[in-house]
């Protein structure tokens, strides 16, 4: 295994940023396309590459766009925590595979979560029988996310701003799909000849199907960088008011934004939220009086600084935004969130008595 990057190493150098750089655009190419691309044999992109990954600097995923059967909605979770047991409520959700993100957040709430359900029925069986039934949990405020307008696979690291990315909910995925992109998310640079083997389908066949997911929209890649190592170390979540009638420019200024990593509209009294990476805390007056002066239209409402992304796209990092392993993305088993429901549903049916 490669020695590890040192502690010291505040940000990546010339070479590592100009990979990052290359995979982001195209994490399936192979190593001679990279290290042409870099003007550095394959060989040294590749042994890069390891080190950077063995360290958990850096990694690169996939994941589906959306899950199978009923059109999924997309919900904000805010989590008050009962005193010393935020962790504890972190730790616990981490495993559940339908949760997207998990950050530890300043300001009036502990955690956010980002999670997908197959339907306002699941999303009320989440909060109401498994948040709710959490003993750390002291209250919980969701919100729906209507439209999504940018996300994070289309965030460059390098300097030409956002590239093309995945445009979800296009492509309808199949049980079988999502088995096919689990195996895929192991390695996302594995050769049609690996997925085979591990698929039991002919190397045609995952040929054919990655490039029908691909044109479609149903699965997105991604290039990660540890935060702390990447140049934009602070993650600031915004939350916004914009007329109805100006939502269509204003976020049309923000998806276009250097520093804008995510944009969508939400369901509750403010209509908007989005998450910039910024170069330092002392830069967010200068964004905001920017984000002011060429969209007036925008009033902020509330602001946080995330502390700790404890999930980040599927993956556990460390505090510092390191990559200690992945959660690979999935429906929600509900299981004993369901029987719960249930035993509800059976008293409401009797009535008293």
């Amino acid at each position: 295994m490669p020695d590890p990057l040192p502690e010291s190493t505040a940000e990546l150098d010339e070479l590592d940023f100009l990979l990052v750089a290359a995979l982001q655009r195209d994490p399936r190419a192979d190593w001679v396309t990279i290290g042409a691309a870099l003007d550095v044999d394959a060989s040294t992109a590749a042994r890069r590459w390891s080190r950077l990954s063995n360290a958990g600097i850096a990694w690169l995923t996939c994941y589906p766009t959306s899950l199978p059967g009923a059109r999924p909605i997309v919900a904000m979770i805010e989590i008050d925590c009962v005193r010393g047991r935020m962790h504890e409520v972190a730790a616990e959700l981490a495993e559940d595979p339908h949760l997207f993100t998990i950050e530890h957040l300043t300001g009036g709430r502990d955690l956010m979560l980002t999670a997908i359900f197959g339907g306002q029925a699941e999303l009320a069986r989440y909060t109401g029988f498994r948040l709710g039934a959490m003993p750390g949990v002291a209250a919980t405020r969701t919100q729906l996310a209507t439209t999504l307008h940018a996300e994070g696979s289309r965030w460059r690291l390098d300097r030409h701003g956002q590239g093309p990315g995945a445009i979800p909910g296009r492509g309808a995925l199949t049980a079988g799909d999502l088995d096919f992109i689990r195996v895929l998310s192991d390695d996302v640079r594995q050769s049609a000849a690996s997925l085979a083997a591990r698929t039991g389908l002919s190397p045609t066949t995952v040929r054919r199907r990655l490039a029908r997911m691909e044109r479609e929209g149903s699965i997105a890649y991604r290039c990660e960088v540890a935060h702390s190592r990447s140049g934009w170390p602070v993650s600031v979540t915004f939350w916004g008011a914009v007329p109805a009638r100006r939502v269509g420019e204003v976020t049309a200024r923000l998806a276009g934004l250097r520093e804008t990593r995510m944009c969508v509209s939400l369901s509750g009294e403010y209509n908007l939220l989005f998450t910039a990476w910024l170069r330092s805390v002392d830069a967010i007056p200068a964004f905001e009086a920017s984000l002011a002066e060429h969209s007036p239209e925008l009033v902020v409402t509330d602001r946080a600084i995330a502390l700790w992304k404890l999930k980040f796209a599927g993956h556990l990092l460390d505090p510092q935004g390191r990559h200690l392993r992945s959660v690979p993305l999935a429906p929600w088993a509900a299981g004993e969130s369901a029987e719960a429901e249930a035993r509800l549903l059976r008293a409401l049916a009797l009535g008293p008595g």
